[in-house]
């Protein structure tokens, strides 16, 4: 079972950068929208050009995805899911419910989608020690499969990083494991982005 404590540290965590930042990429806890939408890009490559499909996001914070994709023209069923209370109002605020597009505030909410996308959700442990942090990142892809019918995609920070910049408060992740978990216990079909220029990784898992 999930760790309520990590749960509410991390809830906290994001509540109380969207109440300072608002509805931004800041808000989210990214440096700026451009590096957001560069995330966006690398996660979608899972749709491997399909420009119609349903999808989870999950960790959505205020619904930038959703924003991002009707943006760049793709017809899609968009469900957000997030454990901050602040993050839900913001998004509910700025998407109106409608068919296509719909938040909710409990993970058991969210149906079976084409894909999911998990978008920096694993990065901010705080306290919690590595190895704690990692069995929750575990637990939390087996989730995440559970709602995926065609695949799913997720990014984290990666220990290739520049030693002198790294934070405690932060997980970095060895690319190759994960590689490795989902290539074992997932699909066949993954793809490791490491080669855009954020220090962070992205995993693809197909699973046709």
């Amino acid at each position: 079972m999930k760790s309520y404590s990590i749960l509410d540290n991390v809830r906290r965590y994001y509540g109380e950068k969207v109440r300072t930042h608002g509805a931004t990429a800041r808000g989210v806890d990214w440096n700026s929208s451009d590096s957001q939408r560069l995330r966006f890009e690398q996660l979608l490559k899972l749709a491997g050009g399909s420009r119609r499909f349903s999808v989870n996001d999950y960790g959505c914070g205020y619904g930038a995805l959703a924003d991002y994709l009707r943006d760049e023209g793709y017809s899609f069923r968009y469900r957000g899911f997030d454990i901050s209370p602040q993050m839900i109002a913001e998004a509910g605020e700025l998407h109106p419910a409608t068919e296509e597009v719909a938040f909710v505030g409990e993970e058991r909410a969210l149906g079976v989608a084409d894909y999911t996308v998990a978008s920096g959700i694993f990065n901010v442990k705080l306290q919690v020690p590595a190895v704690e942090w990692e069995a929750y990142v575990l637990e939390t892809l087996g989730a995440i499969d559970g709602l995926s019918r065609r695949g799913f995609a997720f990014n984290l920070l990666t220990n290739y990083s520049d030693a002198e910049f790294m934070r405690p408060d932060l997980y970095y992740a060895d690319p190759l494991f994960y590689f490795d978990l989902c290539k074992r216990k997932f699909s066949r079909f993954v793809s490791l982005l490491h080669d855009y220029p954020l220090y962070e990784f992205t995993l693809l898992v197909r699973k046709e």
